[in-house]
């Protein structure tokens, strides 16, 4: 454990920063990742919220004929029995496209999910009239049998039922969502896409598994399995949710594509356990939902009659259960409780399930059917309307003769960050740390540098800035309040895996003078790690709560070992505060995770501490504090050492400080620190490069470091004639 993480620590400081008005977007860009491995099945999201619901609507005759023609005016909508105002109406005339011939048929490619932006004006003309079917094996729920049925009844409906107006995509989860044909109506390239799933490792998953017994229940099948295998109930809670996360993740960017989307879910089934699974399950049909994604599950494992006990790879009953018939009825319950699941996601998004099929293709007629010509309708909710994550009625009627009407009967209200319950907030800091693309709700600017504590151990200060016009403060009982959540993760490079983290959620209360008096100021927020020599990768993460706004940040870290026989010297930290070493009640610190206190931090001395200057941008009224630190070999006498400082702006030499003594000597760890200010007044505005220079007098040891930062005149008091300009 000597080179893993050993401390962390974190303070918030409400820094007296001036230049508030100043942009933090130069110090937020994101730096580019070290090279991945390939697809990890990440999926980039934009986050938004609206205020515009759309359904679609089918309106058929007393034969099931689609009515078409019809008008705005002969619509009524409400929403939680309130009447809304139709804003957005069209009519996708499915069988337009479906008569007009395959020889008509123009080949088409849109895709189901791209990293490259796509006009949305042009997807939506490419799919306009079309129907959107996806081809959706589980392969972790299908055993060979089912999945060479899958296959053959996929192969099936794209040679012989599949119509000109059907728009086809192929995906499949195992470990991973993978989508291996785009829509398209290219029946070549979906037949080499189905061709590529046949059974192997993932279908070797597809195990049934015994459901928990219910309430009044007994499980009467005997138990053989190894010791040290998994508890069974423990797995298919985990599975379950899996399973029912990739219909989610699938629905989700399905999103992206505007009108009806039918999901074509082959599956053997998908077993609950209970309480466990229902949040996940929920989630999926409001994805769905969302999505206007309609879920058509079909149980790959078709029609067939179980023996009395099982088959050949069933363990043997105990007991009297052959017997008595417990041992059916439990088998039976068990392939009923396997398709609860599929009923629910069906009916709750507006599709149907197909269960005991003899031949799977049957199902696909049905479907097409189920998705012919359809409205569009939206409407503009009200500004006033709860976003508090409840259901929503919808009531859609239609003023036609003999008019059959279906339509999704409600959704989800989405959740403003108020109504996140304290799992949700987890869930969501947990999916920014995870994703590829940075936040930038939350301006930020995020600062790092390193100090040696020995040969094996460095630390690593994390300075955050969050600008004060981004700050949301809460007013109560005359206080103002305002809670921060900050969360860092760093990762062995290349290696990957995860050697830091920590998580801290900070709450500050003032009062109103106080308020007052620091409400135009910066926050800054301060933590650290303990790494060894190494290369890392840092992902920074900060959110305030009261809106759920999050900025992040990543970078790399270059951590090289002491070297030998040489002075050597550590960051050069710029500064422009010092603060008393001390706690202060309005700012109260929450840690998570592996978490604790370094006994002496290298920017603490004399009960004072050094504050990083995160965007390095200081005004000729303050004063600069540059603190390093210099590591001297054996032989050295640290009272000889001396260092000063060097400016340089446009490559010349503007100023020299004098050399100076060290500020403090640890002769246990061979360091002299070394911390100089200078008043900026007489200092030139401009872009500066702030070299520190440590010579040992009398010996042949020397070296430097550097620094940048911009300095810029004073900023005036509101009404004030400007400062005189420096040359």
């Amino acid at each position: 454990m000597k080179n893993r993480v050993r401390q962390i620590v974190a303070v918030l400081v409400i820094a007296a920063f001036s230049l508030a008005s100043l942009p933090l977007s130069a110090q937020q860009q994101s730096v580019p990742p070290p090279p991945q491995s390939p697809a990890s099945g990440n999926v980039a999201l934009l986050h938004t919220a609206s205020n515009f619901v759309r359904i679609d609507v089918e309106v058929n005759d007393r034969s099931g004929k689609p009515i078409t023609g019809l008008k705005p005016s002969q619509f009524s909508l409400t929403d939680n029995g309130k009447p809304q105002k139709i804003t957005n109406f069209s009519y996708a005339d499915i069988e337009k496209v479906e008569t007009a011939g395959a020889e008509n048929a123009k080949p088409l490619v849109v895709p189901v999910d791209s990293d490259e932006p796509v006009a949305s004006e042009a997807v939506s003309d490419a799919i306009r009239d079309r129907r959107l079917i996806v081809l959706f094996f589980d392969l972790t729920s299908m055993e060979t049998d089912d999945l060479i049925r899958a296959h053959d009844s996929a192969q099936k409906f794209i040679r012989k039922q599949m119509t000109p107006a059907d728009l086809v995509a192929v995906v499949t989860f195992s470990s991973r969502l993978s989508v291996l044909a785009n829509f398209t109506n290219d029946h070549a390239v979906l037949e080499k896409a189905v061709a590529q799933i046949v059974p192997g490792v993932s279908s070797d998953l597809a195990s049934p598994l015994d459901a928990a017994a219910q309430n009044g229940e007994v499980s009467v099948q005997e138990y053989t399995g190894a010791a040290y295998t998994p508890d069974e109930t423990e797995f298919n809670v985990f599975n379950t949710d899996q399973k029912l996360a990739a219909v989610e993740g699938l629905a989700d960017v399905l999103g992206a594509l505007p009108g009806r989307k039918a999901m074509v879910e082959f599956t053997g089934g998908v077993t609950q356990t209970g309480e466990e699974n229902r949040a996940e399950l929920r989630a999926a049909t409001d994805a769905a939902n969302r999505a206007d994604v309609s879920i058509y599950s079909i149980d790959a494992r078709g029609l067939f009659a179980l023996p009395p006990g099982g088959d050949a790879t069933t363990d043997a009953a105990t007991g009297t259960s052959m017997f008595s018939g417990a041992s059916v009825y439990h088998q039976t319950d068990q392939r009923e409780d396997s398709r609860d699941t599929l009923a629910t996601l069906s009916t709750d998004t507006g599709g149907k399930s197909f269960f005991d099929l003899g031949d799977l293709s049957d199902a696909f007629p049905e479907i097409q059917k189920d998705n012919g010509g359809y409205y569009l309708v939206g409407y503009n909710l009200a500004a006033d309307v709860k976003r508090d994550g409840s259901w929503h009625t919808i009531r859609v009627k239609v003023n036609a003769p003999g008019a059959h009407v279906r339509y999704r009967t409600g959704y989800y209200a989405p959740k403003d960050f108020q109504h996140f319950a304290s799992e949700d907030r987890k869930e969501q800091l947990a999916e920014a740390m995870d994703s590829e693309s940075p936040y930038v709700d939350l301006p930020i600017a995020v600062e790092t540098s390193a100090f040696r504590l020995n040969d094996h151990q460095i630390y690593v200060p994390i300075a955050a800035k969050i600008s004060s016009s981004a700050l949301q403060w809460a007013e109560k009982r005359g206080d103002r309040e305002a809670s921060f959540d900050f969360a860092a993760e760093v990762r062995a490079y290349p290696a990957g895996q995860v050697v830091a983290q920590l998580q801290d959620t900070i709450h500050v209360k003032l009062g109103a003078e106080r308020y007052a008096e620091v409400s135009s100021s910066n926050l800054v927020y301060e933590g650290g790690v303990v790494l060894s020599p190494g290369r890392y990768r840092l992902k920074f993460l900060a959110r305030e709560n009261e809106m759920g706004h999050i900025g992040s940040f990543e970078t790399d870290l270059v951590l090289p070992p002491r070297p030998a026989g040489r002075l050597s010297l550590s960051s050069v930290l710029l500064s422009n505060e010092l603060v008393p070493a001390v706690k202060t009640s309005e700012v109260q610190t929450k840690g998570q995770g592996r978490s604790a206190r370094i006994e002496d931090s290298p920017l603490e001395m004399s009960g004072e501490k050094i504050i990083p200057s995160v965007t390095r941008l200081f005004t000729q009224q303050q004063t600069l504090y540059v603190f390093f630190q210099a590591y001297y070999p054996d032989g050295v006498d640290p009272r000889a050492l001396r260092a000063g400082l060097i400016f340089f702006r446009d490559g010349a030499e503007i100023k020299a400080t004098p050399l100076l003594t060290s500020a403090g000597v640890n002769q246990d760890t061979r360091t002299a620190s070394f911390r100089i200010s200078l008043p900026l007044a007489k200092l030139p505005t401009g872009r500066y490069s702030v070299q520190a220079v440590v010579v040992g007098a009398g010996t042949q040891h020397s070296a430097f470091g550097r620094a940048y930062l911009a300095l810029l005149q004073p900023v005036a008091a509101p009404g004030a004639p400007p400062p005189p300009k420096t040359p």
